[in-house]
């Protein structure tokens, strides 16, 4: 098994982007937030996307210098247009613009349209932890998931991001789809020599079970399989629940900024062709000085948080967690070993160094 060392990676991943004709802050940008992806574990949202960025790229269905548009505002709110820009630079510069309303007036929140896939949900709620700040982060995604009593997929994954300063060595951060797992996961999957995906994650047209990765990914786009929301298919397991998170995502993040939503985020024309993807974001910050002061918040939070995993463990359990602590463990051990490089990953590096022309990033 190879490791390539975090550095490096993000130094290949800036380097690909300003050779992209992405300026060099911003290539920083989208490199530092696929980096921390996969710093946390997350490997569907990290180095392994790079290859969609370039090609998407390449097709011209992201735009490498589009400008950042805000067409309404207010003391505590925003709109921001991003013309089909690259979704990290358009996320990042309005969870900025979050932060910095939420500094001057208590809380901020900004409403994007015409953006395009952002990387990590959670690393937007970390920009204001590290401000002394609640951080919120949702976006909405090209159909996958069914609602409820339905095979067809109609909403993104839709993820819900949280992120709260503790008193702790981590703060907490929650990070998770709206739908059981997401494409990516399945993608990953696929590139590991197709292996199979868990038989309650997906269902196909007529409510069967679908584990053949490729396959879920092939008939995702025709629109013959479907992820399922948390709570799987039955309302009795709690279906109904996932399905109205994932809506109530799709709302904040279509329907203040008159942006795309459902279907219109397919990614097709109607005569099938690719097009640009409209996708909607939405960003909050609570400056929590407003409230109390941060020290004594952070002190509250850390009690909560202490007193959760001191619960009483079932049999067999080695211990309780709470959202952000094992991403903070994951970490320490990936800036120490490297980041694994799987022979799918490597191939993507590999086609992404020899389109763009770098010679000095080598794997074995």
């Amino acid at each position: 098994m190879q490791y390539k060392n975090v550095a490096e990676l993000q130094g290949f991943m800036e380097k690909c982007f300003i050779l992209l004709g992405v300026t060099e802050p911003d290539a920083e940008i989208c490199a530092k937030i696929l980096i921390t992806s996969d710093l946390r574990g997350i490997e569907s949202h990290g180095i392994g996307r790079l290859r969609m960025y370039v090609d998407r790229i390449h097709k011209g269905l992201i735009e490498t210098n589009a400008p950042f548009e805000i067409v309404r505002e207010s003391p505590t709110t925003a709109v921001v247009d991003g013309h089909h820009g690259i979704g990290m630079v358009i996320a990042h510069r309005s969870m900025s613009l979050a932060i910095e309303k939420a500094r001057q007036y208590g809380m901020g929140a900004v409403a994007v349209r015409n953006s395009t896939h952002f990387g990590i949900d959670g690393y937007y709620p970390l920009m204001a932890v590290e401000a002394g700040m609640i951080g919120m982060s949702f976006t909405n995604a090209r159909p996958a998931v069914a609602p409820t009593f339905s095979g067809q997929p109609k909403l993104g994954t839709n993820p819900i991001a949280f992120g709260a300063p503790t008193d702790e060595a981590f703060p907490y951060l929650y990070d998770a789809a709206t739908s059981i797992t997401q494409r990516g996961k399945i993608e990953v999957l696929a590139r590991k020599e197709n292996h199979p995906s868990n038989p309650v994650w997906v269902i196909g047209s007529k409510g069967q079970t679908l584990t053949d990765s490729q396959q879920i990914l092939d008939l995702l786009v025709k629109e013959e399989a479907a992820l399922l929301p948390l709570g799987g298919s039955l309302e009795e397991t709690g279906s109904h629940k996932g399905y109205c998170l994932s809506t109530i995502v799709e709302i904040l993040s279509s329907a203040l900024q008159t942006g795309a939503f459902l279907s219109g985020l397919s990614g097709l024309s109607a005569d099938g062709q690719e097009t640009r993807f409209r996708v909607g974001h939405f960003f909050m910050a609570i400056n929590i000085e407003n409230f109390l002061p941060l020290d004594e918040f952070k002190h509250n939070i850390g009690a909560i948080l202490r007193e959760l995993r001191a619960a009483r463990k079932l049999p067999g359990a080695d211990r309780i967690y709470t959202a952000g602590e094992k991403e903070y463990y994951i970490e320490k051990e990936i800036r120490q070993k490297g980041i694994v490089i799987n022979e799918g990953l490597k191939k993507d590096l590999l086609h992404v160094k020899n389109l763009l022309g770098i010679e000095d990033f080598e794997l074995s």
